[in-house]
């Protein structure tokens, strides 16, 4: 029979292997603080065990009441006190333990074993009436809503009766007669009530507490609470008995919470408050202000040894091996700790305490980087509202892009433009975006959208440009025409004001103060941490200059995906764009193409003179071309216009790129194959840009050239012939050496079981996790916000596979890959460059798969570099424990 009671006093504790399992965390952790020789009340703790022994019956077992009573007999030999005693009177505190803290347990019951004779005994023994009285009052309020589910405030009724009655002024009685009448009246009241007397047995009482709160573990809200979070009903509840602590009696009493460090500091000293007194009589007066432990005239106010206090802080710190927070009680002047826990901690402090630890030698650098929560570090890196003021709330979507932003509403990019070239800030609302609004999305402070995902076109770009994002918002109405937006009965317009808040979801009429980030000393520091400790390098998705330095400064190395289809949308290269596609021939595509050579050459020499030496990943044009026609009779009119061809043969140009659907289309390689002039374009635009960058800094430029979505060998064959063919002519005419690399994305489920072959002509492979995502499910991840979060409430899925790679599935046909891949080449470079790159849970993965590198967008740089450092030190640790050789597999 598994063990049904555990005893505890300073210096020693019954202990057992799974403490938290059979005590809960009250009783694990007073039993730790006992046996550490610290100052805590002495008691025992019922185990869960007996709670599954008692659960098939309203009573206790008659084995556990024996083993109650023998415990009770211990307590007793251990204070000098008696139970139901004639002088000293022994009074319990009892305190439901769980091994998790959960809502509907039953709340603590105080001064358990006063009755009519006790209280005055105590009374006695203290010299304090009211304290005694009241201590009573207290305990047959508590013990009556625990046990008979009686209102406390019905009591007050009781008090009011009897004041009237009796005639004395106040909140209490000041005499022993019209306490006792008090008294006499409460337990009439319960006997009317309930049909049966309040026990006057403290053993009774006792028992009859217990009973009640092992019931609560089956109450309604605790039970709700355990199906959220999986905890199993046989798990159980622990009960937790401890000698009272009278630490409510003026002036050498109260209550505390110490910390064992500075959080402002992260230095090694005791701060916290303490509370003097608590529950008083008419007699008190103003309750006194706390007193600040870290106040340089603390130990003169504190009514106990702050020195000890400070002492057994920093013993508690030690064994668990960081920062504690530690509840206590002084009572009389005597000093008594109730709970110990880890500090909670925002993720700044979280940062600030691990470094300082680490400095000190109290923790390695490894455990520094596992306490952190990579994906907290957003708070650092993007702007939060002041919730310190009142925000009004209009409405709330998808948190798409971490950050919050406030600016006036604009409906396209032309407006942002506008409103940012005369210095103001604006919001893109829109239904969705589009990428022809990119280039507003640059200008604008955020972007709110009506539907999409955390996948959609509008997350994607506002994370790799660093901007909140809110997506998915359905309840709003925007009617860009008339320049509305319509959400929770307002009505707003072009020009208002409007806030953001990306992390939340939320979107809030006006312009709440916004607080800026601030990286620190330590938040560099833990960073060179985890660069020592990862395996997994970390580069960055960028197309833009300032997406590029963004990164760089938060420590990418290199870019891992440059969509150049990004660059393409802005000012004059849409109109290029749009002459090249409505050319009537090669050779009016190529007319065009000349005109955007020299562009994308530039573009290309900034980026590899920003990354200096680091690889660059430079993916071909991937979306269809109807992305980038006009679109509305305006914006067709004006186009044909500018062209000097007709409306007609715009229009007829669009329907005849229009395809039921893009995604799975006329894109990627198979617009290289189509129309080979693009791909020569942009090669040559490469070639001379790594040339000319390499010449000015001194560094060879090795550029990396990315094939999209290809399925075939074949398809990557004929392009990277066609790469070949203009590296020898750029080669030839500037009379330079090139060395450069031709790879592909793997996003589609062929080229996932053909990687052995198209690994033949590969120079890598880049893993694009989103397409991926949406080939292997069958699933638009524009649309997919549409019904993934009702699967999600089903428990259908546990999270969306557009943000979490969803190992069961895509990752499965990821390590497929990686195996096929390498068994061709076992060198050849393996990354990633999809949203799931960031994502902390996705990079565990990659790193037991074995990839190179996670590629992300820059704002995310940080928590990927983290997370690679966490995924590499728990992945080597398995490995220890299982005694396994160190080589990663498939999962």
């Amino acid at each position: 029979m598994a063990k049904r009671l555990f005893t505890f006093k300073r210096g020693a504790a019954d202990r057992t292997a799974d403490a938290t399992e059979a005590l809960g965390l009250k009783g694990s952790n007073l039993a730790l603080l006992a046996s550490l020789d610290l100052p805590v009340p002495p008691g025992f703790t019922i185990s869960t065990s007996a709670w599954r022994e008692a659960a098939s019956g309203p009573d206790l077992p008659p084995a556990l009441r024996n083993e109650t009573l023998a415990a009770i007999e211990w307590l007793e030999g251990v204070t000098g006190r008696q139970f139901d005693g004639a002088d000293k009177p022994l009074l319990l505190a009892v305190r439901t333990s769980a091994r998790a803290i959960m809502p509907g347990l039953a709340d603590t019951v105080l001064d358990v074993g006063l009755n009519s004779r006790t209280v005055e005994k105590l009374a006695g023994e203290l010299a304090d009436l009211g304290f005694a009285f009241r201590c009573y009052r207290r305990f047959i309020e508590s013990y009556c809503s625990l046990v008979y589910s009686m209102d406390p405030g019905e009591f007050d009724d009781v008090a009011d009766a009897e004041r009237a009655r009796a005639g004395w002024q106040g909140a209490e009685p000041h005499s022993l007669v019209d306490w006792r009448a008090l008294i006499a009246a409460y337990l009439a009241f319960v006997e009317d009530e309930v049909g049966e007397a309040m026990p006057q047995s403290p053993l009774e009482q006792l028992y009859r507490v217990v009973e009640a709160s092992f019931a609560s573990w089956r109450g309604p809200v605790a039970r709700a609470f355990r199906i959220v979070h999986g905890i199993g009903e046989n798990a159980g509840l622990a009960v937790t008995v401890h000698a009272m602590i009278f630490n409510e009696r003026g002036e050498k009493s109260g209550t505390g919470r110490a910390l064992s460090r500075d959080l402002k500091t992260g230095e090694p000293c005791l701060s916290g408050e303490f509370a003097l007194g608590g529950r008083g009589g008419d007699e008190i007066g103003p309750q006194v202000p706390p007193i600040d432990l870290g106040a340089a005239d603390a130990g003169a106010l504190f009514p106990a040894d702050l020195k000890a206090l400070a002492d057994h802080a920093r013993r508690i710190e030690e064994h668990v091996g960081d920062a504690s927070e530690i509840d206590f009680m002084v009572g009389d002047g005597e000093l008594f700790l109730l709970q110990s826990r880890v500090l909670k901690r925002s993720v700044a402090e979280g940062i600030r305490i691990a470094v300082t630890m680490t400095r000190e030698g109290l923790i390695r650098e490894e455990d520094a980087i596992l306490r952190i929560e990579p994906s907290a570090l957003d708070q650092l890196l993007h702007p939060t509202i002041e919730r310190g003021e009142e925000v009004i709330v209009i409405g709330k979507g998808m948190p798409a892009s971490p950050g919050a932003a406030s600016g006036q509403i604009v409906f396209s990019s032309e407006q942002a433009i506008a409103l940012a070239g005369e210095g103001r800030k604006s919001i893109m609302v829109r239904n969705e975006t589009l990428p022809e609004d990119v280039h507003g999305m640059h200008v604008t402070e955020g972007v709110l959208t009506v539907r999409g995902g955390t996948t959609s076109h509008a997350a994607v770009v506002a994370r790799g440009i660093g901007k909140p994002c809110v997506t998915g918002a359905g309840a709003l109405r925007v009617n860009a025409e008339a320049g509305t937006l319509t959400a929770a009965g307002r009505v707003l317009q072009y020009g208002d004001w409007l806030t953001i808040d990306g992390t939340t979801g939320e979107v809030i009429a006006g312009a709440p103060k916004l607080k800026r980030p601030s990286l620190t000393g330590d938040f560099a520091t833990l960073m060179e941490f985890s660069d020592r400790a990862r395996r997994m390098r970390v580069r960055t998705n960028a197309e833009t200059p300032a997406e590029a330095r963004a990164a760089r400064a938060f420590g990418a190395e290199g870019i891992g995906l440059c969509r150049t289809e990004h660059m393409f949308f802005e000012g004059e290269r849409i109109s290029m764009m749009r002459e090249m596609i409505l050319a009537r021939d090669e050779a009016g595509r190529r007319a065009a193409l000349d005109k955007l050579l020299p562009i994308q050459r530039s573009d290309f020499i900034e980026l590899f003179e920003i990354m200096a030496g680091m690889p660059v990943t430079i993916r071909l044009l991937d979306p269809p071309l109807h992305e980038f026609l006009p679109k509305g009779e305006q914006e067709i009119a004006e186009t044909a216009a500018s062209l000097g061809i007709s409306i007609a043969v715009v229009t007829e140009r669009i329907d005849a790129l229009h395809e039921f659907n893009p995604m799975l289309g006329h894109r990627g390689c198979r617009l290289a194959i189509s129309h080979p002039e693009i791909v020569e374009m942009q090669a040559r635009a490469i070639f001379e840009a790594a040339i000319e960058a390499g010449e000015r800094k001194g560094k060879a430029v090795v550029p990396e050239i990315m094939v999209p979505l290809v399925g075939l060998r074949k398809e990557l064959d004929f392009v990277k012939a066609r790469v070949d063919e203009v590296a020898q002519l750029v080669m030839a005419e500037r009379k330079r050496e090139i060395t450069y690399l031709v790879g592909t994305m793997i996003e589609l489920p062929r080229a996932i079981v053909r990687a052995d072959t198209i690994a033949e002509v590969a120079d890598f492979f880049s893993f694009g996790t989103n397409d991926l995502t949406q080939t292997v499910y069958g699933i638009s991840r524009d649309d997919a916000a549409n019904f993934l979060s009702s699967y999600e409430r089903q428990g259908i899925i546990e999270r969306d596979p557009f943000q979490t790679l969803d190992i069961e599935g895509v990752g499965e046909l990821i390590a497929l890959g990686v195996e096929k891949a390498r068994r061709t080449r076992p060198d050849i470079p393996l990354g990633v460059c999809g949203e799931q790159g960031g994502d902390p849970n996705s990079i565990a993965f990659f790193e037991r798969t074995g990839l190179d590198y996670v590629s992300c967008s820059p704002y995310r740089v940080p928590i990927a570099r983290l997370a690679a450092a966490q995924a590499a030190i728990r992945f080597e640790r398995a490995l220890r424990t299982a005694a396994a050789p160190k080589t990663r597999t498939r999962f």
